[in-house]
């Protein structure tokens, strides 16, 4: 494998929690235990005979990716997350193996610690291969200068779905390939899968090829749902599933939120070193999905209405999810910039994210950082690191306002970084792209050229999903617990003779956390803690319910 990760062998005693005598199956040469593009599979383990692992499979495009002998369990993340296989298990030498179905996989992974950790690793190390060595089963065809582009690239590289990036400006090779599914410039970008053509696909419609969406799921009723899968969210889940409660989270864009997007955490408690908000957030959807918790993304909740005791969360694509409780885990959302034109710039030159994606685009050239609080200043960094000139605008005196002390300390002896403060972006420039930016100071207007702009400037919740069943505070945040007043509970309180639980609010049964929630602190350890704590109150609600 090109990472250098050895795979691990099962022994007799580890091959036994899984053994039974109706699940040893023959294999002979030629047969594929499971293909690329099939929608689930099962974990197979080796008790004799070879499987090679291919992309490509009886294709000119074939390529070799590794060979597994006796002892060695085949399978990647996607036995957990329920996405389209990326991969092709073909037996080349005859044998026997075991056929695990998913379920009992996951019961295994909850009750055996040493099996899971082996288990696991394994499965993060063979997706971390395929997105180090990209699979050819999903090629993007668009160039740099497509915001549609640009928005899938963004939206596969955040769920870990490996790719081909392939830009008709530069590579020789997509002439032929436009040729083979006869597909006009005029159509790009397109993304091909599994050998058919999605022409301009939303990243819903790419999700849905994938088999992440909601469409996939046998039923349409859980214990809970959580809208939202930020730190927050994703710490519902985990606790939720793992407590074992039948869980749903959706997840309007991508898992991780606005953290997910984040180059470099480094005050996160147990992480001195820092990690990165996707690798972050990835752990904590590989817990949530070992314990069985189901995520969809990108799925935007519409709205929100009680039915029977129960809430309906109707989402973007007109199917509604029933849950006997709902935490709202939705967030805020970054403030526009109000200058004229931003629309027709927005993933042309301006991003609301500092990835290692968006830091590929602007390849080293000088860019403007907008914004005082950590998500500025951690983008700034890690933007500076990989070798941009950065120029980061604040509209206070200083950053010290809302950036916490490393930081500030940080951009301010980075060689690469320049600090204007006092000034805002008052005009964009570009044609087709952005190329330039007028800053405003007090010292007057200047131009100044950059080849990325980007904005973390305000929060806006993202409250209007709970279609007013829920109070709010005065700028829209979701009032809880002890923020409530008295007029903001109805009579469905007095008959249940009980306050609002922690994290509920003025509606039972739904509570709200993180950075959507009124009073709380903007920071990943907190959005952890009160995702996790909120399931504690869940668990309450729930038993009330029943009496």
């Amino acid at each position: 494998m090109s990472n250098g990760f050895e795979p691990p062998t099962f022994d007799a005693q580890e091959i036994a929690f899984f053994d039974a005598r109706d699940r040893r199956r023959p294999i002979e040469p030629g047969q594929y235990l499971y293909h690329e593009g099939d929608p689930a599979y099962d974990f197979y383990i080796l008790l004799s005979g070879v499987v090679d692992i291919v992309v490509g499979a009886d294709t000119d495009e074939e390529r070799f990716i590794i060979r597994h002998g006796p002892g060695r369990f085949l399978g990647e993340l996607n036995l957990l997350s329920g996405m389209r296989v990326f991969v092709s298990a073909r037996v080349v030498e005859p044998g026997e193996v075991l056929v695990v179905p998913v379920g009992e996989l996951r019961r295994v992974l909850s009750t055996q610690p040493a099996l899971s950790d082996k288990i696991l690793s394994t499965f993060m190390a063979r997706r971390a291969d395929l997105l180090t060595d990209a699979a050819i089963g999903i090629r993007v065809v668009g160039t740099r200068l497509s915001a549609e582009a640009v928005q899938l690239r963004e939206f596969l590289a955040r769920t870990r779905v490996p790719y081909q990036w392939l830009d008709p400006d530069t590579d020789p090779e997509v002439d032929g390939i436009l040729r083979e599914f006869d597909i006009e410039p005029s159509a790009l970008p397109v993304v091909i899968s599994r050998g058919s053509v999605l022409r301009r696909p939303s990243p819903g419609v790419l999700a849905e090829d994938l088999g992440l969406t909601i469409g996939r799921l046998p039923d349409r009723c859980f214990d809970l749902i959580i809208v939202g899968g930020g730190p927050a969210g994703l710490a519902a889940a985990v606790y939720g599933a793992s407590e074992g409660l039948h869980t749903l989270g959706v997840e309007m864009t991508a898992p991780g939120g606005q953290a997910g997007t984040s180059s470099r955490i480094e005050n996160y408690f147990g992480f001195p070193t820092g990690i990165s908000g996707g690798d972050l957030t990835q752990r904590g959807v590989v817990q949530a999905e070992k314990f069985g918790a189901v995520l969809s993304v990108p799925c935007v909740a519409r709205g929100l209405r009680e039915e029977s005791g129960h809430l309906v969360t109707e989402l973007s694509d007109g199917t509604a999810v029933v849950g006997r409780a709902v935490i709202a885990a939705s967030g805020a959302r970054y403030r526009h910039l109000e200058v004229e034109g931003l629309e027709q710039f927005e993933n042309r030159g301006l991003y609301y994210a500092a990835t290692d994606l968006e830091a590929r685009l602007c390849a080293g050239g000088p860019v403007v950082v907008v914004g005082g609080g950590n998500s500025a200043g951690q983008a700034a960094v890690y933007l500076a690191d990989s070798g941009s000139p950065v120029t980061v605008v604040i509209r206070g005196p200083d950053l010290n306002a809302k950036m916490s002390r490393y930081l500030v300390d940080r951009l301010v002896n980075h060689a690469r970084i320049e600090i204007r403060a006092d000034t805002e972006v008052v005009a964009l420039q570009g044609d087709g792209s952005l190329q330039g930016v007028v800053l405003s100071g007090t010292g007057g207007e200047e131009k100044v050229a950059t080849a990325g702009l980007f904005s973390f400037i305000g929060a806006e919740p993202q409250s209007e999903w709970l279609s007013g069943l829920a109070a709010l505070d005065s700028r829209g945040f979701v009032l809880t617990d002890r923020a409530l007043r008295d007029d903001d509970l109805d009579e469905r309180w007095r008959a249940m003779g009980r306050r609002p639980l922690p994290f509920e609010t003025s509606c039972p049964g739904l509570f709200a956390v993180g950075d959507l929630r009124s009073g709380s602190t903007k920071r990943v350890a907190a959005a952890v803690g009160e995702g996790s704590s909120a399931v504690r109150s869940v668990h309450e609600h729930l038993a009330f319910a029943q009496r």
